[in-house]
């Protein structure tokens, strides 16, 4: 196998997932217009814009693996988006609180040798437990997760805030979902416990 891995992302979250299944890998940032298109339904979304990513460094790399990802949370009323603040933390958990709301996760894996090129969307279901303001500001002021689709991060404290989980793999909430990935990579070639 000569194929090196090129991760398509400058999210530390992915960047530790990553690093549990590849002890070796490149990290290439991607420079896109994430702006969904019109109509585009959030799996759509998460598809075209993981793909993208991959694409968008694929110039870059010869002969390798690019893994691109994205994430939204969906609910009742439509996207939400990173909230970037505090204050638009705080206004999202209040929003979900005591809801379900989907996660999707797209990833793409393109092969720059072949142009194979396997794309999925992952989802999980996340019911929010019903917390007061006060605590909903405590936990925002604690994780930070201004970064984070949903506002919220399943690998920190933010797991208090969850009542129940719903998914085939526990990463894809984190941003990377690597029992999928780990089915893509293998089908391009790529040994994962090989590498270790």
């Amino acid at each position: 196998m000569n194929l090196h891995v090129v991760l398509a992302s400058t999210s530390p979250y992915r960047r530790q997932l990553l690093q549990r299944i590849c002890p070796e890998f490149v990290i290439d940032a991607p420079e896109i217009d994430e702006t969904p298109r019109a109509a585009e339904s959030a799996h759509a979304l998460v598809a075209r814009l993981a793909e993208a990513k991959a694409r968008a460094v694929a110039a870059r790399h010869s002969s390798a693996l690019i893994i691109g990802s994205d994430q939204v949370a969906l609910t009742a009323t439509g996207i939400l988006n990173k909230p970037g603040s505090e204050s638009n933390a705080i206004r999202q958990l209040q929003a979900i609180r005591d809801t379900t709301v989907t996660f999707l996760t797209g990833i793409c894996v393109l092969n720059t040798k072949s142009g194979g090129c396997q794309i999925s969307v992952e989802t999980t279901a996340v019911t929010f437990r019903d917390l007061s303001d006060a605590a909903i500001k405590r936990y925002v002021a604690r994780d930070r997760p201004y970064d984070c689709a949903g506002a919220f991060k399943a690998e920190e404290l933010g797991i208090a805030l969850v009542k129940r989980m719903t998914a085939d793999d526990p990463t894809n909430l984190i941003g990377l979902p690597l029992i999928r990935l780990v089915t893509m990579l293998t089908a391009e070639g790529f040994d994962v416990l090989g590498q270790f």
